[in-house]
């Protein structure tokens, strides 16, 4: 009795790395389940939605209404409670990593721009396929950033979106304008281009979040809950809405250009903008930050401009499906290779 007694100490939770131990492997191991805490849970959802969906406990209609609650309502109430009670959004150090991956987002949109002219991608298909390359799901990047690294990342990520939404949108617009087959006059539609962002949910979010914090920065405690009670919702509707809205079913006639597109968006352009980072001398959190920014899957905004601007809506429905699908593994891989270069210490 004495001697299991002692063996149990040896191999307590606080002592299982013990070399007596014989199961100090598989413990040590279970203590790091980075995949499993940080991904599992948001792919989980995503996989959960597609589920209703196909089951038939949710529907087109019950979607639609859920992305436009998410859209127009809850997420900018998120970007706006943690942009306005965070500090130092604009630091010089932040700038310098706003900088950098602006500029990687201007190189991907050059490369994927060189891909079209040189392969000859079909007019009708190239607009859409320029989206793939560079346009991020910012719902999986929040609930991934902020399992990660925990809220005060989640105020940085909003910043980064609402300075890269923008840009993003003119370099989507402009290359779709110039491919597409839609009639109407290019004044007309920057115009609306520039309504659209200027009227964008998520722009006003952080813009909004931007000017409380420089003015007041602190939340009344009732103010505090109320936000926090509402952005809570934000995120579980989002991945359910984004399982909800996958259609595998054009994958197979389009995939080739689609896995093109979703390697550029999941290989390429984390790949590139890790090197850029380290050319501007960012690190800590913020590289966490930038590389997973980086290897998001493919937004499912793709889909609606691409038929607004009268683009290959099949290839965005299947370069959506596929870049999800394919960013776990992605991403896993991202996680690990920041693990393996001691820049994910605490995870």
């Amino acid at each position: 009795m004495t001697k299991w007694k002692r063996r149990w100490a040896v191999c307590g939770a606080t002592d299982s790395d013990h070399p007596a131990c014989p199961y100090s492997v598989s413990v040590h191991k279970l203590r790091d389940p980075m995949i499993i805490q940080h991904l599992f849970p948001v792919f989980a959802l995503i996989a959960l939605g597609a589920a209703l969906k196909r089951f038939g406990l949710t529907n087109p209609d019950f979607l639609a209404v859920t992305d436009r609650l998410i859209y127009f309502i809850f997420f900018p109430i998120l970007l706006f409670w943690k942009i306005g009670g965070a500090e130092q959004a604009f630091s010089a150090e932040a700038g310098r990593f706003y900088l950098a991956v602006i500029g990687t987002v201007i190189c991907i949109y050059m490369v994927s721009t060189l891909y079209i002219l040189i392969f000859k991608i079909p007019a009708f298909q190239a607009g859409t396929f320029s989206q793939s390359c560079y346009r991020f799901n910012s719902y999986v990047g929040l609930a991934v950033i902020y399992s990660v690294l925990g809220e005060p990342a989640v105020a940085r990520f909003g910043v980064l979106i609402g300075l890269v939404i923008p840009l993003i949108n003119v370099l989507s617009v402009t290359t779709l304008i110039w491919f597409s087959a839609a009639p109407g006059h290019v004044g007309q539609r920057l115009q609306k281009t520039l309504v659209s962002i200027l009227t964008n949910p998520l722009v006003i979010g952080c813009a909004a979040g931007l000017l409380y914090a420089a003015w007041i920065n602190r939340f009344p405690l009732f103010i505090e809950n109320t936000l926090r009670l509402g952005a809570s919702v934000t995120l579980p509707l989002a991945l359910l809405s984004i399982g909800g809205s996958l259609t595998p079913q054009t994958l197979k006639r389009h995939f080739p250009l689609a896995a093109v597109g979703a390697g550029f968006k999941l290989v390429l352009f984390p790949a590139i903008g890790f090197l850029i980072l380290q050319l501007a001398g960012i690190s800590g959190n913020d590289v966490v930050l930038g590389v997973i920014f980086f290897a998001l899957p493919t937004s499912t905004a793709i889909y609606v401009l691409s038929a607004q601007l009268k683009s290959d809506t099949e290839l965005a429905s299947a370069t959506i499906v596929l870049s999800t699908a394919l960013s776990f593994f992605t991403l896993s891989a991202v996680l690990w290779l920041l693990k393996a270069q001691s820049l994910l210490n605490s995870i």
